[in-house]
């Protein structure tokens, strides 16, 4: 049996934008996979055999081998089913950029928004929601020295930057919704603003992309949850 032709499992659930990206990595394949629900608040069996370390979805398991972590996961779905478009850059200088900007959404843009929600008076959340805005400038101005002028990060398709990107696209109008500020528009950001409606009407993304609404009721449980506890 080739690697390809093994069953491939995905633990995640569906409100997580890091289960979004093997996902549409998936999609892009046209691989098949059977996607297994984790329950919020608790963890499975398969989850913590999986993933002992960090104990965390996304976890994807191809015949008997667990692998963890999204972007990761994005780069073993790439290079393993090798049938469908390449989801990296080709060139070694393009691969490393698009990588540099994929940490830098991890590490820096999504901790900021993620914050927001949980800030501690006007100053903080002003001064989130700034950095959220700055980010947003640096990703149209990479938007365009990356792109060249193509609809998408990766080009002609969607690419590892975009899933690295566009995956944090529901909750960012979540985000827009709860300060009542639109961040992604045609103004500021207009490169970006048609480059997420592409996006999200492209097939290998349409049928993973959470509907705003049901985000934010997400939302709304999971701050109750956080309170409570």
């Amino acid at each position: 049996m080739s690697e390809g032709e093994k069953v491939v499992k995905l633990l995640g659930a569906w409100p997580s934008p890091f289960v979004m990206r093997p996902r549409i990595a998936l999609n892009i394949k046209s691989a098949s996979y059977e996607f297994l629900e984790e329950t919020l608040g608790s963890k499975s069996q398969l989850l913590l055999q999986s993933n002992p370390v960090h104990k965390k979805i996304p976890v994807l398991i191809h015949g008997d081998k667990p692998v963890c972590e999204s972007l990761i996961i994005v780069e073993y779905v790439d290079q393993v089913f090798s049938s469908g478009p390449s989801i990296l850059p080709s060139d070694p200088y393009d691969r490393s950029v698009a990588r540099f900007w994929a940490a830098y959404l991890d590490d820096k843009w999504f901790p900021a928004m993620k914050a927001i929600a949980g800030a501690k008076g006007d100053e903080e959340g002003k001064a989130l929601i700034q950095q959220l805005g700055e980010g947003l400038a640096l990703m149209e101005s990479a938007y365009h020295n990356i792109s060249k002028g193509k609809p998408f990060f990766g080009g002609d398709r969607v690419g590892y930057l975009d899933i690295a990107f566009g995956c944090f696209l529901g909750w960012l109008r979540v985000t827009e919704s709860h300060i009542g500020l639109k961040l992604l528009d045609q103004t500021k950001t207009p490169g970006l603003a048609q480059w997420a409606e592409t996006f999200c009407a492209d097939d290998a993304v349409k049928p993973v992309m959470p509907e705003t609404d049901k985000l934010s009721e997400f939302a709304k449980l999971l701050m109750a949850k956080t309170a409570s506890n």
